[in-house]
């Protein structure tokens, strides 16, 4: 009756033994680092290839039939644990408490785990000189049943030893999955854990030598703006090299912090090398797109509110980017023509001068005086606002018409589209008004229709019915 008593307060503690079970297996992991319980491992378990050692007089049997005494805690069995499941309790032994008991066996159950050799059967080994028996399996000890251990359970010990056998054969050989992934995690979050402790030193060197590069990279960004805005004087020109300066230092500062961390350059390139074709032709148009943006950028065939024409459009230019430039047309619609195509048409830039030559025709009569027909049209557009006096105007004989001299009126205005247009319809009002007020004629073009004899003859013959038949109406 004395082991069923201590059985059932085993049972009626079994919630709080569960919980004070697991609060020490999670105090051990998180004392002990992984490398540190694998020497404990190696150091408490025999070799494979070593004979099983005798039991440790630590695991030995009492003398007599006693009832396991409760250690400090409180705690009369603990339980032993095949990835995190239950499988039976053990209790406490002479000078060993049941939990540190338990801790020492799932230790070495989990070191047998860890390993990549497949498990054996679990078998018994009995002592013939004492009455203990040792659980063995790959030649390793796990575990020695003692006579306390049987007494405990109303067994003898060969047969508490087979029945704990067959339970670890069963949870052995038909694992949780649940708990299978939970272990596999558990390990692969441990081994993050040591390399992160191993690599602690390069790490922090890398973080701060990427804040380093950051405060450099801002610099000389900072540096090479300003050395633009005093060279330079474009604005897209500016912001191109500040990010070619800030790009550069970044790609300086992620090699050196890369090289920090141990990363193996030589295999790198390889990497970039084997993948650098299909890069290339996935990428193709995007890249071509950048680098014909680079060079317009630093060729400059324009600028930003420069009035350009490029291939079909013609308008303001609003931004130029390394993928596509922006215009603005003069009917108001947004267009972005990729680099690529800019770069390969041919490019108008109608404001890259401060003034643009328009032109005017006029034609006068032949009976008209040229130079005076000159003077006039030279005052008229002289006193138009916008015209410029430098270089000044001209006038020349472009053409002699059947009914006119053409006259070619050549003059600078302000070569925005606006002012343009504005200007020279402007002057084209002035000269015709001029001329007018001058007297001098601009007839319209006249044609000269010449008739055969018979159809001439035709012609008066149906004149002079349709007059008689008037007349007789």
């Amino acid at each position: 009756m004395v082991w069923r008593d201590g059985l059932n307060q085993g049972k009626v503690s079994g919630f709080q033994r569960i919980w004070r079970a697991w609060a020490a297996v999670i105090l051990v992991l998180v004392l002990f680092a992984p490398g540190t319980r694998l020497r404990a491992q190696e150091e408490a378990e025999p070799g494979p290839e070593e004979p099983a050692p005798a039991p440790a007089p630590a695991l030995s049997a009492p003398p007599g039939n006693t009832v396991p005494r409760p250690t400090e805690d409180g705690v009369f069995f603990a339980d032993v644990l095949v990835r995190g499941q239950p499988v039976f309790q053990v209790g406490s032994l002479t000078g060993l408490s049941a939990s540190d008991r338990a801790a020492i066996i799932n230790r070495r159950i989990a070191g047998l785990l860890s390993q990549v050799q497949e498990l054996g059967t679990v078998t018994v080994q009995l002592d013939d000189d004492r009455p203990i028996a040792l659980l063995t399996v790959n030649n390793r000890v796990l575990m020695t049943v003692t006579q306390q251990d049987a007494d405990d359970f109303g067994l003898t010990v060969a047969e508490l030893a087979q029945q704990w056998a067959d339970r670890l054969n069963q949870v052995l050989a038909q694992p949780n999955l649940a708990i299978d992934v939970l272990q596999r995690l558990d390990s692969t979050t441990r081994q993050l854990l040591d390399d992160t402790i191993v690599l602690l030193p390069s790490l922090l060197g890398a973080i701060v030598l990427v804040g380093l590069t950051w405060i450099v990279a801002k610099g000389v960004r900072r540096l090479g703006l300003l050395w633009a805005e005093q060279t330079e004087g474009d604005r897209s020109t500016e912001i191109l090299i500040g990010r070619l300066c800030y790009g550069g230092v970044w790609v300086v500062g992620s090699i050196v912090a890369l090289g920090v961390l141990g990363l193996d350059f030589a295999a790198l390139l390889g990497t970039l090398g084997l993948t650098s074709v299909a890069i290339g032709f996935s990428l193709r148009d995007v890249l071509s797109n950048y680098i014909s943006g680079v060079i317009l950028l630093a060729a400059r065939p324009f600028r930003i509110s420069d009035q350009v024409v490029i291939g079909n459009y013609e308008g303001t230019v609003v931004q130029i980017q390394l993928r596509a430039t922006t215009m603005r047309t003069y009917d108001g619609r947004l267009v972005y023509i990729p680099n690529q195509q800019v770069f390969q048409k041919s490019v108008v830039n109608n404001t890259d001068s401060p003034v643009r030559r328009s032109d005017v025709f006029v034609g006068i009569d032949y009976d008209a005086d040229i130079n005076v027909a000159r003077q006039v049209i030279i005052e008229a557009v002289t006193s138009v606002k916008g015209v410029e006096s430098e270089p000044p105007p001209l006038i020349l004989v472009q053409d002699l018409a059947p009914s006119t001299v053409q006259l070619e009126v050549r003059f600078w205005v302000n070569s925005r589209r606006q002012s343009f247009l504005q200007v020279t319809s402007e002057a084209s009002q002035a000269i015709k008004e001029g001329l007018q007020a001058a007297g001098i004629e601009m007839p319209t073009e006249i044609y000269t229709l010449s008739f055969r004899q018979g159809a001439i003859d035709t012609i008066s013959a149906i004149v002079t019915e349709g007059g008689e038949q008037q007349e007789r109406g």
